[in-house]
């Protein structure tokens, strides 16, 4: 069976508002509609989302329903606001783990951890069925790493595209 990781559309970005509150742009529906439309999705699979609006959005667009909420299955926590050089910052995360590395973020090794728990629990419930994940490119870097025993890919996290597919055998 096969786990579909899904990474939002491109979110309205307001750097007034944290992340998690973003909505995915009405301007770049149609990508999220053409990945549906790509093939790459199974049909008859099992699909929940992150909570955040624009991974609701993305998933309602792709199983054209609402699909189940696990709020586990949210980003990154990044509460303190606008990164100006956010990609250096996801880095420094990324070489340190186990550190919070900037004020209001949490360390990566808990989100790895949450998201990984929230992910085992959902297979468990699905066996024989292939399942669609929506969310975010750094809980979804940090999950592959957790389900494959590699070590996270930070090339492959800023080469994901918005919305893009990662799929997982298991």
């Amino acid at each position: 069976m096969s786990l579909y990781l899904v990474r939002h559309g491109r979110p309205t970005v307001d750097p007034s508002l944290p992340a998690s509150e973003w909505i995915l742009d009405p301007g770049h529906e149609d990508d999220v509609v053409a990945c549906g439309v790509s093939g790459e999705l199974p049909d008859g699979a099992a699909w929940f989302t992150s909570p955040e609006p624009k991974a609701a959005r993305t998933a309602e667009l792709l199983a054209g329903r609402p699909v189940g909420v696990v709020h586990d299955l949210r980003e990154h926590d990044r509460t303190a606001g606008w990164v100006e050089d956010f990609s250096s910052t996801v880095a420094e995360a990324f070489a340190r783990p186990d550190e919070v590395v900037h004020d209001g973020w949490e360390p990566l090794t808990r989100t790895r951890q949450r998201v990984g728990a929230a992910v085992r629990r959902i297979l468990a419930e699905h066996v024989g069925r292939d399942v669609v994940l929506v969310g975010h490119g750094t809980a979804w870097t940090l999950l592959v790493a957790e389900l494959t025993g590699a070590e996270p890919d930070l090339e492959r996290w800023s080469g994901l595209s918005m919305p893009d597919v990662i799929v997982v055998e298991y």
